[in-house]
């Protein structure tokens, strides 16, 4: 494979991936194929798209990011890491342990950066929906010609369980209705349930769906060998201010695994030793060594 960026965007690419792995390996339970897949999204969003503060996690100008698919947490506590929260590597280590910060789903009460819980799925877009809401009555409100208090963005990412629920569907119809223009959805479109195959049981056509909602809705094909497609997809969705915006984005669940790329197995269960290290060998990083995260990296997300 070609990669069309930079080494060192591939190279924290590829880190988020690892270090996410590393966490259900070390609980031996948990889903790394999502964060897996999802990783090139989380890279461009935190480097280049949101507005947060690792040390002030509760600005009141931040854009809020909201997990929609919440057992994918491995890949928001290896953001929230990597970007200056309070969650150390032993916290990613001690991964779904009582009374840890990184629980199996993400809950908001537990972990500083975490906006809302989101454990049922369907639940967190529609959270964001409100959170939407929230921003745009609030600037109604309080915003001035001159001083734009409120004025941030509300992120997400779902997967295709998030959309099979009706309350999601619920409230899409009504963000659409409302033309919440600084609501950017970001869609895990990875053809794979729990179970298998989405043609088991989810083959309608998400992007008219939403399109009949009144969402700008655009198709993402590739970010496993560039992210510019998808640079341009968030830069037109955030142009776009009189709607919400779905960007469908084709991912490979448990992206770079040896044995179980793009397969439902990699869904809900550790990698498995051996796995684990090819993947992390194949991505030219330390196979033996967990949590492991090269200081050029880090410094990207120092900067």
């Amino acid at each position: 494979m070609t990669y069309k960026g930079s080494d060192l965007e591939l190279k924290c690419v590829n880190v988020i991936r690892a270090v996410s792995a590393d966490q259900p390996e070390s609980a031996n339970s948990g889903h790394p194929g999502a964060p897996m897949g999802c990783a090139p999204l989380a890279y461009l969003l935190w480097t280049e798209y949101m507005k947060y503060s690792g040390k002030s996690p509760n600005w009141l100008s931040r854009d809020r990011f909201v997990l929609s698919n919440g057992h994918a947490c491995a890949l928001q506590y290896t953001m929230l890491h990597l970007t200056g929260y309070p969650l150390t590597k032993e916290d990613l280590a001690n991964f779904r342990q009582l009374n840890g910060k990184t629980p199996g789903h993400p809950e908001s009460f537990m972990t500083d950066g975490v906006e809302v819980s989101t454990g049922p799925l369907g639940q967190g877009i529609s959270n964001a929906v409100g959170m939407a809401m929230a921003e745009a009555h609030m600037a109604a409100t309080y915003n001035t010609d001159e001083y734009k208090i409120f004025d941030n963005h509300t992120f997400v990412i779902c997967g295709d369980g998030c959309l099979q629920e009706g309350i999601s569907s619920e409230a899409s119809s009504l963000a659409g209705h409302l033309g919440l223009g600084k609501l950017i959805v970001l869609y895990d479109d990875n053809n794979i349930t729990i179970d298998g195959s989405t043609d088991l049981s989810f083959t309608e056509n998400v992007q008219k769906r939403y399109e009949a909602y009144g969402w700008h809705v655009q198709q993402v094909t590739d970010v496993v060998t560039q992210l510019d497609d998808l640079r341009a997809a968030i830069n037109a969705a955030k142009a776009e201010t009189s709607k919400p915006s779905l960007i469908a984005v084709k991912t490979v669940i448990g992206q770079g695994s040896p044995s179980k790329q793009g397969d439902h197995s990699v869904h809900g269960a550790p990698l498995g030793a051996k796995d684990l290290a090819g993947a992390k060998k194949a991505w030219g990083l330390p196979p033996d060594q967990m949590f492991y995260i090269p200081d050029d990296v880090q410094a990207v997300f120092d900067a």
